[in-house]
């Protein structure tokens, strides 16, 4: 993809770049679906503000997800959760343990999204593949306010 020195490539750039490099790119109600190795994403144009564009894939680009990538399942893509001693594919309807296939495939297409769209690959991405949600099940419910511990060496009113 032939792209202007010192500009962005636009989303109809980038999505012909996709399919130059196998990627299925089909119009949706959200944005462009794309679509590779049982993994789907849905790229929207970015906002220009001023002389800078969105910054959604690494660095900044014309593009940004307005679906992060996920495996299908159903046609639905699915959003990875972290718990901490494993990671799950959720849907509107399931939830699945995620398979080191699945997580592959994820992260291959991320990377591979990235480079064609002129992203970056920021190194804690390039480790593995990240979560959209982190739950951890040893944190889950701490942010409720507990009472204060009984200390009965204070001493209390009357004494």
């Amino acid at each position: 993809m032939a792209r202007n020195a010192g500009k962005a490539p636009t989303l109809e750039q980038i999505q012909d770049a996709l399919r130059a490099k196998g990627f299925e790119v089909t119009p949706s109600a959200e944005g462009s679906r794309i679509s590779k190795y049982g993994c789907a994403a849905v790229l929207v144009a970015s906002p220009v503000i001023g002389d800078q564009v969105g910054t959604s894939i690494g660095q900044p680009t014309s593009v940004a997800y307005k679906v992060s990538p996920g495996v299908v399942f159903g046609g639905e893509i699915a959003r990875l959760q972290d718990r901490g001693y494993q990671k799950f594919f959720k849907t509107s309807k399931y939830e699945l343990p995620a398979t080191a296939q699945q997580l592959h495939s994820v992260h291959q297409f991320s990377e591979e999204v990235a480079q064609i769209s002129g992203g970056v690959s920021l190194y804690n991405e390039s480790l593995g593949t990240t979560s959209d949600v982190y739950m951890y099940d040893r944190v889950k419910g701490r942010e409720a306010v507990q009472p204060a511990p009984v200390r009965p060496w204070d001493s209390s009113g009357g004494h």
